[in-house]
């Protein structure tokens, strides 16, 4: 059953007696200081990649319409949502796709025109960047932190060490250690598989159940091809044994 199963989740705490609220508020907080990701959020408010609700363009729409280039059928689920607008955090959570799988879908439909760019560049940098479209000195460029002159040294500096690039800009004093491991944790993090609602099972679309019958036809079909190919080849087979 497809649903907004965030907004459910939020629509219940949000009736938690204020009690709940508060601690659940303090517990939230000390655990996003633990993660260094506090500062992240902070500046990156407004560019939140999993909150952010991708657009279909007219290819995108068309393309939805009648699956002419015989994508895969997490990509029409995703082109699905994004028609719905479903933000990139329900539909990894209706699917039960990791958000960077959700974001290689993102990236490979923004190439291909089927949704439009987003107007915050943060939004298509951390996509990009989760579905390892840029590395870690790549993506901080992208941001602005650093520029290409300074990632070139730090790479020039590591080629002569045994450390990783994001060390490297750290040890240079281009980029700071809470940035490198908000941004490390939130890539990890996103490669997990979850469900908010145990109770609520994702599911893909049932829409693309006559795009399932359409391929298992078509196999179909290829095997009695094939099993009549098979047959003619024995047939060919005998009568080269007898003529021997």
């Amino acid at each position: 059953m497809k649903q907004n199963i965030f907004s459910v989740v939020l629509q219940k705490i949000e009736n938690f007696p204020a009690w709940i609220k508060q601690a659940l508020y303090i517990r939230l907080s000390e655990d996003i200081k633990s993660q260094v990701c506090e500062k992240f959020l902070r500046e990156n408010a407004d560019g939140i990649f999993s909150l952010y609700k991708p657009i279909l363009t007219y290819k995108g729409s068309k393309e939805l319409e009648n699956c002419e280039s015989g994508l895969d059928l997490n990509l029409y689920n995703f082109l699905s949502y994004c028609k719905e607008d479903y933000t990139i955090l329900d539909i990894a959570l209706n699917t039960f796709l990791t958000v960077e799988e959700v974001s290689k879908y993102f990236i490979f439909c923004l190439e291909q025109g089927f949704v439009e760019h987003p107007e915050d560049i943060n939004i298509e940098v951390m996509a990009g960047f989760l579905a390892g479209k840029f590395r870690t000195g790549e993506f901080f460029v992208k941001k602005g932190i650093i520029n290409e002159e300074q990632l070139e040294k730090a790479i020039q500096k590591q080629s002569k060490s045994s450390k990783k690039i994001a060390e490297v800009l750290v040890d240079m004093g281009f980029v700071s250690q809470e940035d490198v491991n908000a941004i490390l944790s939130y890539k990890l993090d996103s490669q997990r598989r979850f469900i908010l609602d145990y109770n609520e099972i994702p599911q893909g679309k049932e829409v693309f159940s006559d795009l399932a019958k359409k391929y298992e036809s078509q196999i179909e079909e290829l095997k009695l091809e094939n099993e009549k190919l098979k047959n003619k080849i024995s047939q060919l087979l005998e009568i080269v044994r007898n003529y021997e």
